[in-house]
């Protein structure tokens, strides 16, 4: 297999992932949308219990409770609408990016720019080795996109040429 299939296969499967991504993020804010507070720290509980069962002192299992002890009911709702916001915006995307809508590639680009930089930003508050790999893997989705971007702007320059160099000799037939 040749580099380029080699790298649009993987801009297919990187895009994939984050329509999966934006999917997930639209069913957790509609779960936000019916979820209180209350039911919130009932929910991290039942998941959280086998763990601290097995060990109490587990941190990250402990801090998700501690956490879940914090929500109001405004940041569950800022929550929701979040991730339902965000959601849709990126199988939108996702889906016109697949479907080689051209429009959809800049503001794919734009949309995972904004969103790194805030990354980057949140990274310099509180470091964690997932939001490094979802920032590395959002600038490897952006330099995919930017390359796919080029390589189907190619493709629509070409087509053009070849439509204007055959409406040019229907325009004048050899004699």
């Amino acid at each position: 297999m040749d580099r380029a299939r080699i790298l649009e296969r993987t801009f297919r499967i990187t895009v994939v992932l984050k329509g999966i991504d934006g999917v997930l993020e639209l069913v957790g804010g509609i779960l936000l949308l019916f979820l209180t507070p209350e039911r919130l720290g009932l929910v991290v509980g039942f998941l959280t219990q086998h763990e601290l069962d097995q060990d109490p002192d587990d941190p990250i299992a402990n801090a998700v409770v501690r956490m879940s002890h914090h929500v109001t009911g405004s940041a569950t709702l800022f929550g929701a609408v979040y991730l339902l916001l965000h959601g849709v915006v990126k199988v939108v995307l996702v889906w016109a990016v697949l479907r080689r809508r051209f429009w959809a590639y800049p503001w794919m680009i734009g949309f995972l720019l904004v969103f790194i930089g805030w990354q980057c930003w949140e990274l310099t508050r509180h470091f964690g080795w997932g939001l490094v790999a979802l920032t590395l893997f959002d600038i490897l989705v952006v330099a995919l996109t930017v390359r796919e971007w080029r390589v189907q702007r190619r493709l629509r320059e070409a087509e053009r040429a070849e439509t204007a160099t055959e409406a040019e000799r229907d325009a004048h037939p050899a004699e």
